[in-house]
């Protein structure tokens, strides 16, 4: 079973500027890309799926908490699935890399998070493979203070 990951990048600074990347993502897979902005910090996006979709995302800007989740039962899925956090910014460059099978969603951490999705699908196969979950029936959202 494949498992969402983060593909890490970084920054290279002199004195012209700097270059973010992610030398280890291949486009290969991608038939489309598309931005996605909340209007508010904290507004929670999910849970949003695909059985034969994979799906990337990278902060454009801001940052992000990304949950995914495997589904087992795409009428009626358990509440008690293993749930996979992860947190993207803008000022740490990395592509997360979500599985065909997941649900996936987004909460803005910050007024100016944009996100951009890569989609290993095209928009018309996209929508005849459609899932949408209630956004808080796994709810990774909740920001534990240290």
């Amino acid at each position: 079973m494949e498992l969402p990951k983060q593909l890490k990048g970084g920054l290279a600074v002199d004195d012209r500027g700097q270059v973010g990347f992610v030398n280890d993502f291949d486009f290969a897979s991608v038939k489309r890309f598309y931005t996605v902005e909340n209007h508010d910090r904290g507004f929670v996006r999910a849970w949003h799926a695909h059985k034969n979709e994979s799906k990337y995302v990278m902060a454009v800007s801001g940052a992000a908490v990304i949950g995914a989740v495997k589904i087992d039962d795409w009428d009626n899925p358990s509440k008690e699935l293993e749930t996979h956090r992860f947190t993207l910014s803008a000022n740490t460059p990395s592509v997360l890399y979500i599985p065909n099978g997941y649900a996936n969603g987004f909460m803005s951490l910050t007024d100016d998070t944009k996100l951009m999705f890569f989609s290993s699908s095209k928009l018309d196969d996209s929508l005849g493979d459609d899932y949408r979950f209630d956004a808080r029936l796994w709810d990774v959202w909740n920001i534990d203070e240290r």
